[in-house]
């Protein structure tokens, strides 16, 4: 119930307007979020590099209906492209498909991305396309199936807790374009369409994961990027991955910026390939708001602040 509610007070303007200009709430989602300028961004991408960890750095934004913003943020992830490119930082893109026009224009989003990729493959970068809500999943595969025809520096994101995912995983797999970031799913979606069960959803991420690490996947062309903080997860699929004897260079394990960083440092120090997504920009509302909603402690540890404890 706090989960659905904190998810969809993320998409009120009011309280965007409301917590944006709250001290307590700037202060906290700088726990998550890198910071609102460019600089920010860099300079936490240098610090993450120096203890050995890879990035993927995300422009927030979403949900964007204004072709000038749309077009704005991709210019700014083909200049940070540039910066991180020039200044030699271990880290590539993710972004969404709604910051680039999804919502104004198919054509037109596409290009957005297009350009993305384009300048990302000549800077030898690497380009993720982050999954949103269900409704924008089909969408999502067709265009990243059609970058994939032209390009392979660029992935894609899904979510373990949709009960489709298994057969679009398998579909990618098959058709050899399977460059994926496993995630558990943050959107409040129906029981129809998501299994809503924490266990469940744990088994999903564990079996989907395998799927790819097999090796009649890995023989085409599948690489995996587990996205969780969760250890139950994490350690299985390793002990599974160390089992089948998988190059450590073939897989990773992502973590979110300001989450599980001691761990981070343990699995750093034990060998394992991380990579830490990295959010920042002005938008950071929607992306703090269901970073309270996955866990009660975030909620807790902000209501304190609020409260000046």
């Amino acid at each position: 119930m706090l989960r659905r509610a904190l998810i969809t007070l993320s998409h009120s303007a009011t309280m965007r307007r409301m917590t944006s200009d709250f001290p307590p709430a700037r202060r906290m989602a700088r726990r998550f979020v890198a910071g609102e300028t460019r600089e920010d961004a860099l300079q936490v991408i240098q610090q993450l590099n120096e203890m050995g960890a890879l990035v993927t750095l995300d422009y927030l934004g979403e949900h964007v209906t204004d072709k000038a913003l749309a077009r704005a943020s991709a210019e700014e992830y083909e200049t940070v492209l540039d910066e991180i490119a020039s200044r030699g930082l271990k880290s590539g893109v993710s972004l969404k498909l709604s910051a680039m026009g999804l919502h104004i224009d198919e054509k037109f989003c596409y290009h957005n991305v297009r350009d993305i990729v384009t300048i990302a493959a000549e800077k030898g970068r690497f380009v993720r396309i982050d999954i949103e809500e269900s409704a924008l999943v089909d969408v999502t595969i067709e265009i990243y199936r059609r970058l994939r025809a032209e390009f392979d520096n660029v992935g894609m994101a899904l979510q373990a807790y949709l009960h489709r995912t298994r057969n679009d995983l398998q579909a990618l797999i098959d058709d050899g374009i399977a460059d994926i970031r496993l995630v558990k799913g943050a959107y409040d979606e129906p029981p129809d369409i998501a299994w809503q069960e924490r266990e469940k959803i744990q088994q999903e991420m564990i079996a989907l994961a395998k799927m790819m690490l097999t090796p009649e996947a890995r023989a085409k062309g599948a690489r995996m990027a587990l996205g969780s903080h969760d250890d139950v997860i994490y350690n299985e699929v390793i002990a599974y991955a160390n089992d089948l004897d998988v190059d450590p260079q073939r897989w990773e394990i992502q973590f979110l910026y300001g989450i599980r960083r001691d761990e981070l440092k343990r699995l750093l120090a034990e060998g394992v390939r991380m990579r830490v997504y990295v959010p920042y920009g002005g938008s950071w509302y929607p992306y703090f708001m269901r970073r309270l909603a996955e866990r009660p402690a975030n909620l807790v540890f902000f209501l304190r602040a609020a409260a000046g404890k």
